[in-house]
């Protein structure tokens, strides 16, 4: 778990981290953040001279930011979690935001990062999946259900592998970090071998993890040029473990992309720009947000 103090301007004043435990269970992992929370109020009040004035929180999974429901999340274990509310009763009743994790961390990089000025833009991490936000003149489209830029499920190769959400050649199969992990697990016959190992391996020449990392440039374009289609955006922001390879990654996947557009507008390609904070960043500002709507309404 990650947290700050954001100022108005986006500005990060303080950072602080936890282990999520999730181990321990969904009851206990709830507790960790309220706890978190009431912790990093504390902590402006005595190093600022002042407490938070509103809150924001990102996390996985299905959210339902209009009602501050957490609906679910895989991986921590819970289901219809009323998070807005056990937030705003342990903070003694400052307003909170709630938002997906990476929409939260796109409207940061849109914002703040890598997007500012773009009234359009995309921004994909590629990490353990591949996720989207959509950002359209300062903030995220979350889609009439919630789920609103899951370009990770764009089918690329329908003859592909296996997906956990019950398609087949899904794009994060194909081109996730952690797909390039096992794909280069398996060339290599190392199974301790990772994407980052096979990113040094590409930078040094081997031809067999040039193999492995062309095959996800390759799905990575295919997905990215459905979305540049549908949604026509000024930048395209790569973020993720992946996106740390750096121009061993952006100068295959420009030229990939380049080639597959045709009547198509090639956006700007460019990395992320405020790495694993964002989605820090990103709450504060969903919670300036929520002062600037309740101040305007």
């Amino acid at each position: 778990m990650k947290a700050a103090l954001v100022g108005a301007d986006g500005t990060l004043l303080h950072e602080a981290r936890r282990a999520t435990g999730r181990e321990r269970g969904a009851e206990a992992v709830v507790e960790t953040i309220l706890g978190f929370a009431a912790e990093l109020l504390a902590y402006g009040a005595e190093h600022f001279g002042e407490g938070a004035v509103a809150a924001g929180v990102a996390v996985p999974g299905i959210v339902d930011a209009e009602r501050g429901i957490a609906v679910y999340a895989a991986n921590l274990g819970w289901r219809d979690l009323p998070l807005r509310a056990l937030l705003g009763e342990r903070l003694g009743g400052i307003p909170v935001a709630l938002g997906h994790d990476v929409r939260t961390g796109g409207l940061a990089e849109g914002r703040i990062g890598a997007g500012n000025g773009a009234d359009r833009f995309l921004f994909v991490p590629l990490g353990t999946g591949i996720a989207g936000a959509i950002g359209i003149a300062g903030t995220i489209e979350a889609g009439a259900h919630g789920y609103a830029g899951e370009i990770g499920h764009i089918v690329v190769r329908p003859d592909g592998p296996d997906c956990s959400c019950g398609q087949r050649g899904c794009l994060e199969t194909l081109a996730s970090a952690s797909a390039v992990s096992r794909a280069w697990a398996a060339a290599c016959g190392d199974p301790a071998a990772d994407a980052a190992d096979c990113a040094k391996a590409v930078a040094s020449g081997d031809p067999a993890a040039v193999h492995v990392w062309q095959n996800a440039v390759d799905a990575l374009a295919a997905g990215l040029v459905t979305a540049i289609t549908l949604l026509d955006p000024r930048t395209l922001i790569i973020g993720g473990g992946l996106a740390e390879a750096g121009e061993t990654l952006f100068t295959p996947l420009r030229a990939a992309v380049e080639e597959r557009v045709t009547f198509q507008k090639l956006p700007h390609i460019v990395p992320a720009a405020l790495g694993d904070t964002a989605g820090c960043l990103g709450a504060g500002l969903l919670a300036w947000d929520l002062l600037s709507t309740e101040v305007s309404a």
